[in-house]
């Protein structure tokens, strides 16, 4: 028998239709998510895009770049320095913000992603010139050395008082876990996260804190006012970190 004669084109009828009905099922299978894709929220950037920030009662707009965090925007946009950069990968608690009544790090957050959520740094705690009684308590139990890393701690222990108004030494430990210091200031730092007037709020009274001279735990006596002044400074003892970590 002689064979099939195929088309002068190079190809024959069969590989013709094989091709067509191919494209077909492609173009019906491609065609709707070529159009989801479309339909799809515009990426942003890589050029400064305009945000809002709630942070401590203030509403900010700004202009940044997808990139920037949290913690950039805040200290070198919006001049909120309380918050500091210490390791900047998520590990040290020196740059802790509350977010929505949650402990954040926000050198691991974006700003962009921050939006629409309430945000508080340290230097929405105080009441005008008082101290809130976290703060105070820092002062009055020596909870600070340095102080790099005061305001995360503080940041920190006031998100616990807020959940757990009488915290037990184990939940004060944990909620603290996540901030590191390094002068060793674990005792006091404890100690002023576990004293009951520091659960009393921003407005609490003042009685026996800011306005009465006080001994510290190190035998300091401290003036009254919100700026508490050493009068009589001992040395600066060494302490073994009474905060575990995991």
């Amino acid at each position: 028998m002689a064979p099939k004669k195929k088309d002068e084109a190079g190809f024959s009828r069969r590989t013709f239709l094989k091709t067509v009905g191919a494209g077909g099922v492609a173009a019906g299978v491609l065609g709707p998510v070529g159009a989801a894709e479309a339909q799809g929220p515009r990426a942003a950037g890589p050029g400064p895009v305009a945000i809002q920030l709630n942070i401590n009662g203030k509403v900010h707009r700004l202009e940044v770049e997808p990139r920037v965090t949290l913690l950039d925007a805040a200290r070198t946009r919006l001049d909120i320095t309380g918050v500091k950069r210490v390791c900047d990968r998520g590990s040290c608690g020196a740059c802790t913000m509350i977010m929505d009544g949650h402990t954040v790090y926000s050198c691991s957050i974006l700003a962009i992603d921050a939006q629409g959520k309430t945000i508080r740094t340290v230097e929405g705690l105080a009441d005008g010139t008082v101290l809130h009684p976290v703060q105070q308590a820092f002062c009055d139990h020596d909870g600070l050395m340095c102080g790099f890393c005061t305001p995360g701690f503080v940041t920190a222990a006031v998100a616990l008082l807020e959940k757990h108004p009488k915290p037990t030494r184990e939940q004060a430990m944990k909620a603290l876990d996540g901030n590191i210091c390094r002068c060793g200031t674990y005792k006091g730092v404890l100690a002023a996260a576990l004293d009951p007037k520091s659960a009393r709020g921003p407005r609490a009274s003042l009685e026996g804190s800011a306005h009465a001279e006080q001994t510290s735990a190190r035998g300091q006596r401290v003036t009254p006012g919100p700026q508490a002044q050493v009068i009589e400074a001992g040395p600066h003892a060494q302490v073994k970190s009474e905060v575990s970590r995991g």
